[in-house]
């Protein structure tokens, strides 16, 4: 067994399409079978970033629009960078830092990091990341298969979906991250998701807000370089969990010893 690493399995779709039950049955299901098995959730709402986040979408708190995207992707790094990966990091708390700057001022340390809007002004964020987290590569390289509940491609199709905010744009953030050995995506219609329970809680979950989140997934599922995998989640909680089971077991397969690949790169 060693050398040999975990998958990177992610779940993605509308609201209410069935990701945290699914997520969790998968897992429960990964290490009945004898597989190391963990569950991450996006957005993580234990960190600082991630109180935040919580905040803006159960709609205590109002965040502007590039700056609720790049801190959803800074929620997603600061579970992927190590210790230290900024000067003058602190074990102690994850800090984030986020302002607009003056076009010319592009980040040298993190230049597709560096965002510039309409307007011409560069975004910039640092995420120091508190070393006692459990990092997403160290859980795959020490052979534990991670089920993650939304990636990276949420925060894009979300984004995407409102005003002026273009796809490629959307992505630059998220460049790099560990590229997932596995994208299920729920297909469900809008009608039948909207009638499952507490649709409408958050932010974002309004029947017309999710039409065009679709359509930005849709586009995002046309990327041949990922292992995108469209399941129906209008069956049986139990027979889609048996289709994504199958899935996932050839998944962790074929990434025992392959290499885990970078997003978007």
């Amino acid at each position: 067994m060693a050398g040999r690493r975990g998958a990177l399995i992610v779940l993605e779709g509308v609201d209410r399409a069935g990701k945290s039950t699914q997520s969790r049955k998968l897992v429960d299901a990964l290490c009945a079978a004898g597989h190391c098995a963990e569950l991450l959730r996006f957005p993580e709402r234990s960190t600082e970033i991630g109180k935040l986040l919580s905040s803006y979408l159960e709609k205590k708190s109002e965040v502007e629009d590039h700056s609720v995207h790049l801190l959803f992707s800074a929620n997603r790094w600061e579970h992927v960078l190590p210790h230290g990966w900024l000067p003058e990091a602190t074990s102690r708390s994850a800090l984030f830092l986020f302002s607009p700057v003056p076009a010319a001022c592009s980040p040298e340390r993190l230049p597709h990091l560096g965002l510039r809007d309409a307007s011409g002004r560069t975004f910039r964020w640092l995420c120091l990341v508190p070393s006692h987290r459990p990092l997403i590569k160290e859980k795959l390289s020490q052979g534990i298969t991670l089920v993650v509940d939304r990636y990276a491609f949420s925060g894009v199709a979300f984004t995407s979906a409102k005003e002026n905010f273009s796809l490629d744009w959307c992505k630059q953030p998220d460049v790099g991250l560990p590229k997932p050995d596995l994208v299920v995506f729920l297909q469900l219609q809008l009608a039948e998701a909207a009638a499952r329970g507490e649709f409408g809680r958050e932010r974002y979950e309004s029947s017309p807000f999710q039409q065009r989140a679709l359509q930005c997934f849709q586009q995002l599922l046309g990327d041949s370089s990922l292992p995108w995998k469209t399941v129906d989640a209008s069956r049986s909680i139990e027979d889609v969990h048996q289709e994504i089971r199958v899935l996932s077991e050839g998944a962790i397969r074929a990434a025992a010893h392959r290499p885990l690949g970078q997003l978007w790169t």
